[in-house]
């Protein structure tokens, strides 16, 4: 059987991923004149966690103090790893790009005084028109082309990416660019957690293989709620609600915390925990209903009437998608360590905007606005620097790892790798609550894992190639993870050490990490922090 035809173009831009972050690069860099291609794993506008529902938006008028004392706020609440800069460029840009969206004809909803309120998106919508404005701009998109690697030349500048055509019998493509922009997601370890099931952490691996950086890891295990037998992970809803244990009795965590945290330290300490939405008031319950229809119809379909019955409930883990930790940026138009290299969304890290701690949907939402227009344009920059010079680099040869079938038959099977990856970062007793004893059993095991793959997977069919290096990322990611959780000898944030219960100042720092073969870590030479006399007068 011969092997049809590789797939090749050229463009100014490529941009990989198909959410918010990578639409709003690929339609910035077509504004900034370049041409643009873009790449989805998925279909662009459908798959990813942002098309699965809502989100609401880190959204402050330019006007008044309201931003600056969110900003002061914020880096308290993120354990002073924040950067004040970048934390005012993200409202000010995602506030315009927003003003945009709306003149591109997103139906804001109107509030009692007839004026838009722009909080929140509706996930299908909005992905739906970023899609068809991508389209109009003159943006190629490729959908259902996952990436497998980057394209680099021997001077390790990446000149593009290849991968193959799922619905082409795994056809392979290869796209030689002047600038590439990752936005493929973070990571959920294929947890179920909605909307994640193409989040597999694709970018990290290729932004690592090629050199970059990574940061923020230890804070990347970020957990939600939904019902017991659900994969709804909308967790704003249960803001109102009451937790009890199997006896009714209402559910409380050590230093007094309630709520979705004093339930999250239940579960992971194996109590079952119920919720009841029973702080909802009686006018409001509609109004929720219409706002989230797919976090009720389970709950319907089993009888329940979450608003008067309990309800079972459990931990989902959603890893960066929901906290923070990714690659690196290293200054404002989203630019990588690695040159022609930019990242944004969930690829790149947050820790920038919300330190050592989640970021939700709102943060986390005007994030990927903000970041995607910077990568966009910047990337577009880049490709114009180099003049003539974009397609004519050639390209270096590598041995990616998950690339090559294995010669044996007792090769790792995807299914294999990705289940003993999953039993060291899904448990909560592994990422909600570390020791430094059960960090250093998962080390050893990923690393004897990341040992055995060295010779290759076991083969897959053409168009299943992709399996293999998601299996290949979500290992490299759970061993960054652990080595930045070991590395940070404290409780911040997300990372919450059982051995290590306090905060230790000398580590008000962001921790790198990186390597493939051998894991590395190392403080970031940029350590922000606040005046004293400034953290005593937010704290007042």
């Amino acid at each position: 059987m011969t092997r049809p035809n590789p797939l090749r173009l050229d463009t100014d831009v490529l941009v990989l991923g198909g959410g918010p972050a990578a639409t709003w690069a690929a339609i910035s860099a077509a504004e900034s004149g370049s041409r643009v291609v873009l790449a989805d794993k998925g279909f662009c506008g459908t798959s990813g966690a942002t098309a699965a529902g809502g989100t609401n938006l880190w959204s402050i008028p330019p006007h008044g103090s309201a931003r600056e004392r969110a900003v002061r706020d914020g880096e308290i609440a993120g354990g002073r790893l924040t950067d004040h800069e970048w934390m005012f460029r993200v409202l000010e840009l995602s506030w315009d790009r927003v003003e945009q969206l709306a003149r591109w004809g997103y139906p804001f909803p109107a509030g009692p005084d007839g004026r838009p309120i722009r909080s929140s998106l509706q996930g299908p919508e909005y992905m739906r028109r970023m899609r068809r404005k991508a389209h109009r701009s003159g943006v190629v998109i490729l959908d259902h082309h996952p990436a497998l690697e980057l394209l680099t030349d021997t001077d390790g500048a990446v000149t593009g990416a290849a991968g193959i055509a799922r619905q082409d019998g795994g056809r392979p493509w290869r796209v030689t660019a002047g600038a590439v922009v990752l936005a493929t997601g973070g990571t959920a370890f294929l947890s179920g957690s909605f909307g994640t099931n193409v989040n597999t952490g694709d970018g990290l691996l290729f932004g690592a293989e090629v050199g970059a950086d990574l940061t923020g890891m230890e804070f990347a295990t970020a957990y939600a709620l939904a019902p017991e037998w659900g994969l709804h992970t909308k967790g704003r809803m249960l803001q109102w609600g009451s937790f009890y244990d199997e006896r009714g009795e209402p559910i409380t965590a050590p230093g007094g915390r309630t709520g979705r945290q004093a339930a999250q330290w239940a579960l992971a300490h194996g109590i079952r925990v119920f919720t009841r939405l029973d702080r909802v008031p009686v006018e409001a319950r509609t109004l929720m209903r219409q706002a989230q229809p797919n976090y009720f119809l389970p709950l319907d379909k089993a009888g329940i009437d979450p608003f008067t019955t309990a309800y079972p409930i459990r931990m989902v883990y959603e890893g960066t998608v929901r906290g923070t930790g990714g690659l690196r940026i290293v200054d404002s138009r989203c630019a990588t360590t690695v040159p022609g290299l930019f990242a944004a969304g969930d690829v790149a890290t947050r820790e920038l905007i919300t330190g050592s701690v989640s970021g939700g949907g709102s943060r986390n939402a005007s994030w990927a606005i903000a970041s995607g227009t910077l990568a966009g344009r910047g990337a577009a920059e880049f490709a114009r620097s180099l003049g003539g010079r974009a397609h004519r680099r050639g390209t270096a040869d590598h041995d990616r790892l998950g690339l090559r079938d294995a010669g044996t038959a007792d090769a790792p099977r995807v299914e294999d790798v990705v289940r003993l990856t999953q039993s060291h970062i899904l448990p909560a007793q592994r990422s909600y609550l570390k020791s430094a004893a059960r960090l250093t059993e998962s080390a050893s095991a990923l690393e004897t894992l990341w040992h055995d793959l060295a010779d290759g997977l076991a083969p897959v069919a053409p168009r299943e190639r992709y399996k293999t290096r998601q299996a290949v990322a979500l290992a490299a990611a759970a061993r960054w993870i652990t080595a930045a959780s070991l590395a940070r000898t404290e409780t911040r944030g997300l990372h919450r050490r059982e051995d290590q219960p306090d905060v230790d100042e000398s580590f008000t720092h962001r921790l790198l990490v990186g390597g493939l073969d051998t894991v590395w870590t190392a403080p970031d030479p940029v350590a922000p922090r606040l005046l004293r006399d400034e953290i005593a007068e937010v704290s007042a």
